[in-house]
């Protein structure tokens, strides 16, 4: 049984590794209003659907999420025969039997791509549970310590159940530190990554820090990833900053000089992406190349530029914020917001199966809040996108077309950061 949690994006896919980053993004946005000693997500402050249950709106929505996640860690005694180490060629595979107790499955999806539009109800294909990933299980025990010390003081038994469960699946990390998800199948998204560095610092950070424990601090601290500087913001792939942040936030955990040394890491990634701003039209933080899921890219930036403000007072990280929420709804070369529902010119369009109204007009538009992938000048992906091929500027490569799915996918790990944001 792995009902519930979220769906993806455009798809009927549900992942662990891109629900980790997701909902850490929720999680964290709650850590930060806390403490800064905001009642934003009290009862029923903020515009989501109240239970009633005095519990803030937004761990509702997540805990949906975290409910799914433990569904797919495997129970004990379990095992599997799995490709160990990298293996990108499917006919060199080999398969070893592991012990898999306490490992994550990567992911549950269709076995062929659905067209569009499709009810979820009606998705008639075949629905796979995909094998344990390292990359999953890691991603799984870094976001359920968070739940742990989270929901602590909320309720107790789910706090009890998500600490349990997430360090089964650090230790199953450590003793499966090399299976790899083999992304060579239709239906559904790869999430592949070979370099779990990040992985595994991040999860011993959460564990570090909601625990104390010796072993996670150990873990953590000594990781490269702990004393490097902080390079691009965070992503799916790329998740080393998500546990500096962590262990920042949390002084009582590693003590006031390293959390101060961590802050300032994220201060001078910050200053970086800001200073870039003297170099765009736009004034925007960012002068990389734009590609898939760039608005989020500005988010993730945005989102550390937010963390620099909270912790210097500058008002130029202040500033940095500003303009990247300007550009996102409307600031832009194509005069678009790229939010549904907020804007004068606002995306109606995504690229989604059920939010499919453009395709067939039983299927409704997309809520308000949802965000559109945004420009991509890798203009050869899809037929709408090739149509722009040589014709646009990076900042214009986009369409307003359910066709479009380079352009105007849309994602939970793109949206996640515009709530951070909002």
């Amino acid at each position: 049984d792995v009902t519930g949690g979220w769906y993806d994006a455009g798809d009927h896919g549900k992942y662990v590794v891109n629900g980790g980053i997701s909902l850490w993004t929720l999680l964290n946005l709650l850590e930060v209003q806390q403490l800064r000693r905001s009642a934003l997500f009290a009862g029923s402050t903020a515009k989501i659907p109240e239970a009633g249950n005095s519990v803030p709106d937004l761990l509702d929505e997540a805990r949906y999420e975290l409910e799914f996640f433990l569904k797919m860690q495997a129970p004990e005694g379990s095992r599997q025969r799995l490709p160990i180490g990298e293996r990108r060629n499917r006919a060199g595979l080999t398969f070893t039997e592991i012990d898999t107790s306490g490992m994550v499955h990567h992911k549950v999806g269709d076995e062929r791509w659905t067209g569009i539009p499709t009810r979820p109800d009606k998705d008639r294909e075949k629905r796979l549970l995909f094998p344990p990933s390292t990359s999953a299980t890691l991603n799984f025990a870094a976001t359920t310590a968070q739940c742990a010390r989270i929901w602590r003081e909320i309720d107790p038994a789910f706090a009890g159940t998500c600490l349990a469960a997430a360090k089964r699946a650090w230790a199953a990390a450590a003793r499966n530190p090399e299976v790899y998800a083999i992304a060579d199948f239709p239906g559904s998204g790869g999430y592949g990554d070979q370099n779990l560095s990040d992985e595994f610092y991040w999860a011993a950070a959460e564990l570090f820090v909601t625990t104390g424990e010796r072993e996670y601090r150990s873990a953590a601290t000594a990781s490269p990833h702990f004393t490097s500087a902080i390079g691009e913001a965070p992503g799916w792939p790329s998740t080393a900053t998500l546990g500096t942040i962590a262990v920042a936030l949390h002084p009582e955990a590693v003590g006031k000089s390293e959390a101060d040394r961590l802050r300032a890491e994220v201060a001078k990634a910050a200053s970086r992406y800001v200073a870039e701003s003297a170099q765009t039209g736009y004034h925007l933080p960012y002068t990389g190349r734009w590609g898939w899921g760039s608005t989020a890219v500005l988010l993730n930036r945005a989102m550390l530029i937010a963390l620099a403000h909270d912790w210097t007072g500058d008002a130029k990280y202040r500033d940095g914020v500003v303009d990247v929420m300007d550009f996102i709804l409307g600031r832009n070369p194509l005069d678009v917001s790229f939010v549904s529902g907020y804007g004068a010119r606002p995306m109606q369009n995504p690229h989604h199966r059920f939010w499919a109204h453009s395709m067939d007009p039983n299927y409704p538009l997309p809520p308000p809040g949802v965000i559109s992938g945004g420009p991509n000048e890798n203009t050869s992906q899809d037929d709408v996108a090739k149509t722009l091929q040589g014709k646009c500027a990076p900042q214009t490569c986009w369409a307003d077309d359910i066709r479009a799915y380079s352009l105007n996918e849309v994602a939970i790990n793109w949206n996640a950061p515009l709530v951070w944001m909002a």
